[in-house]
C-alpha cells in the first residue's frame, strides 16, 4: 500500500508534478494514500505544505475511480500542528495579512472534507492543532495507541477558529468547548471516547492491517455510488425530515437506479456476477 504502482486505473495527480512537502500513492483498487512530507518538522504546517496538501484534495474531487482516500504522515508523525518558523512571520503580519493566510488553511480542510471518496485519517504520532484539524476534517480515523491530540492554540492566546467547525461536527459542542479550553494533550484512548477516532490499534502493524482491511470492503463498492452517499450525510444530517427532504432522497435514488453504475449493480447481483467495477486490476 505504501509503494505507487506503476499503471493504476484511478486517475490520480502527478506526484512528480507536485510539491514536493505531499506524495501521493495509488493502488489499482482505487485506494489512494495522501502523505505529509516534511519528517524533518515532524510533519508540521507552512504555506507552502496548506498549499501542496490543497492541491492534492482538490485534485482529488474530480478522480476517476477512487474509493477511498487515506491521509498519513511520513516518519511516524501525521502532524505536529503549525510550524514555529511560520508562526513567527505571523505573528508580524496585520490582520489583513493574516486573515488571508488563515483563509488558504480553512480552504484546504474544505477540499478535504469536500473529497468525494471515503476519507481516512491514519494517525500515528502527534496530531496536534491544526493536524488534529486534519482528524476532524476526515470521514473515519484510525489511530495508534502511542498517538497524541491536543488542541493547544489557546495555550498561544489563539483560538482553534479554522478546524473549528469540523471538530464540533465530530466531538459535539460539550467535548468541544473543554478540549479547545483547556488546551489539554490526550492520548489514543481518549481521542476515541471524544470520537475523534473510531479505532485504536496496539501499533502501526495493526493501523495498516485495519487500513488493507477497509481497502478490502471498498472494493466491492462503485466509486461514485460512495460519493452520492457521503452526500447523502453531508447534505441532510440534522436536517427536519418535510416534504422537500423527502423529495430529494426520492430524486436522489432514482437518479442512482438509472445511473450506469446503479444499472450495472443490479443486474450484475441479478445475474450473478460481479459488476464491472469489481474487474480485476
Amino acid at each position: 500500500m505504501t509503494n505507487p504502482i506503476a499503471d493504476p486505473i484511478v486517475e490520480v495527480p502527478d506526484t512528480d508534478a507536485m510539491s514536493p512537502l505531499v506524495h501521493i500513492d495509488s493502488t489499482p483498487e482505487g485506494a489512494v494514500t495522501v502523505w505529509i512530507n516534511r519528517p524533518e518538522k515532524k510533519n508540521a504546517f507552512d504555506g507552502e505544505t496548506i498549499a501542496a496538501l490543497a492541491q492534492a484534495f482538490e485534485t482529488l474531487h474530480g478522480a476517476e475511480g477512487v474509493r477511498i482516500v487515506f491521509l498519513r504522515g511520513v516518519g511516524g508523525t501525521f502532524c505536529a500542528g503549525a510550524d514555529l518558523e511560520w508562526m513567527a512571520a505571523a505573528a508580524e503580519w496585520d490582520e489583513d495579512d493574516n486573515r488571508a493566510d488563515a483563509l488558504e488553511l480553512a480552504r484546504m480542510l474544505k477540499a478535504l472534507h469536500d473529497i468525494p471518496a471515503l476519507t481516512v485519517a491514519l494517525v500515528e504520532g502527534a496530531a496536534f492543532g491544526g493536524g488534529a484539524g486534519l482528524v476532524a476534517a476526515c470521514d473515519h480515523a484510525l489511530a495508534a495507541a502511542d498517538a497524541k491530540f491536543a488542541f493547544s492554540e489557546v495555550k498561544l492566546g489563539l483560538t482553534p477558529a479554522t478546524i473549528s467547525p469540523y471538530v464540533i461536527a465530530a466531538l459535539g459542542p460539550r467535548t468541544s468547548k473543554l478540549l479547545f479550553a483547556t488546551g489539554r494533550v490526550f492520548d489514543a484512548d481518549a481521542a476515541w471516547s471524544y470520537g475523534l477516532v473510531d479505532e485504536v490499534f496496539d501499533d502501526v502493524e495493526g493501523l495498516v492491517a485495519a487500513q488493507d482491511a477497509l481497502i478490502e470492503e471498498v472494493i466491492l463498492c462503485a466509486p461514485g455510488a460512495i460519493g452520492d452517499a457521503k452526500a447523502l450525510v453531508n447534505d441532510f444530517a440534522f436536517e427536519k425530515i418535510d416534504r422537500g427532504l423527502i423529495d430529494d432522497s426520492a430524486r436522489r435514488i432514482a437518479r442512482r437506479r438509472v445511473s450506469d453504475e446503479g444499472q450495472e449493480g443490479v443486474r450484475a447481483f441479478l445475474g450473478k456476477r460481479k459488476p464491472n467495477w469489481m474487474a480485476e486490476g
